[in-house]
């Protein structure tokens, strides 16, 4: 039987979320930041990156293992580049810097490089894209994570879901906001699914035995899959070495948990590629033929098994624009979750009373 959900509006999560950060307590500025971030990843259907989220980072927060008031700074700087030390602050607040940094040094130059190092979890790496693509650049993003997941051949954890995104902007058409982990899965539906009572499908993740799972409970203990076998591992490398390698983050085993470690700081690392798509070709002319690639792809015939071929990440713009219409479907456990957080800080709680 599916899980019951009620559907909140997106204003009501996001203030929700921003007094609960404000009230363990972060700036407003950064608060409100979070919460967009996470009702985003929502609205876009990513729900494992979403407010299911607030928890642990409230945790992490109340324990002081991730610094609430940051002192964010420039390190090593170049017209065209920036590494940033996060300070061990939220993720969030550390990326969105850096995407404006490496954003406005590709306006100023025509590409923009920016590394993040002693950072936290990020969350969806499709708003920092976004946000390059609305200032007309092409944009690619990376971040690691702690290990779940053995390289190829072995089966010992090592390398994290390592996440890879790209944003590149069209015309008439719709923007490109492609996010996938290199894993099978992020390790956060995994965490989602246990939360709601959910089996997860076969082929996600083996148990610690080495067996197909369907099992997040054995899942978590096991291990993630790599997305496509040895191509997907060979993905997880390279977005490794930008992300940690390359900035002076920690790497794989090297990172805490941020479910289950609370004595040790994480050192994750982020990247950021960005350039002027004007850069090589007039802006209107890269955009007009981006628009005449896509309308040529999608009359492309279709196999009998789909009704449409969709763009890189248009599923989740088709998520985002139901959701703002209809609402964000929030499970029972997860409403449950939320609203024992706002009585522990004694807020105001819009979600309780929409329990049946």
């Amino acid at each position: 039987m599916k899980e019951a959900k009620i559907s909140f509006r997106a204003e009501s999560l996001e203030s929700f979320a921003t007094a609960i950060f404000q009230k363990v307590g972060l700036t407003n500025k950064d608060a409100q930041l979070i919460a967009r971030h996470l009702v985003l990843a929502n609205l876009r259907g990513v729900d494992s990156h979403g407010l299911s989220k607030v928890d642990i980072y409230v945790k992490r927060f109340q324990e002081k293992i991730v610094n609430r008031k940051p002192t964010i700074q420039r390190m090593r700087e170049s017209p065209v580049s920036a590494l940033i030390d996060a300070d061990n602050g939220p993720g969030i607040v550390a990326a969105t810097d850096g995407i404006k940094l490496a954003v406005e040094k590709a306006k100023e130059t025509g590409v923009g490089i920016v590394g993040i190092t002693h950072s936290n979890h990020c969350g969806m790496l499709a708003d920092y894209v976004q946000y390059a693509v609305q200032h007309e650049c092409i944009a690619l993003a990376t971040t690691n994570a702690p290990a779940v997941m053995a390289p190829w051949g072995g089966k010992g954890r090592f390398f994290g879901t390592n996440p890879i995104a790209y944003g590149i902007p069209t015309g008439k058409e719709k923007d490109i906001i492609f996010d996938m982990a290199t894993s099978t899965v992020a390790k956060g539906k995994i965490i989602l699914a246990k939360l709601n009572g959910e089996k997860i499908p076969l082929g996600w993740a083996i148990s610690k035995e080495g067996k197909p799972t369907s099992d997040p409970n054995e899942a978590i203990e096991g291990l993630i899959l790599p997305m496509g076998g040895p191509k997907g591992y060979g993905l997880t490398f390279l977005v490794e070495t930008l992300s940690a390698l390359f900035t002076g983050a920690a790497y794989g085993p090297h990172i805490s948990d941020l479910f289950t470690d609370f004595q040790n700081k994480q050192n994750v690392g982020h990247f950021f590629f960005v350039t002027r798509a004007d850069l090589f070709q007039d802006i209107n002319k890269f955009k007009e033929r981006m628009d005449e690639m896509i309308q040529e792809m999608k009359q492309i015939p279709l196999t009998d098994e789909v009704e449409q071929i969709f763009l890189p990440g248009e599923i989740e713009l088709h998520t985002y624009e139901k959701r703002k219409h209809t609402g964000i479907p929030l499970s029972i456990p997860l409403i449950d979750e939320l609203s024992s957080i706002a009585n522990q800080l004694n807020i105001s709680n819009p979600l309780e009373s929409s329990k049946p």
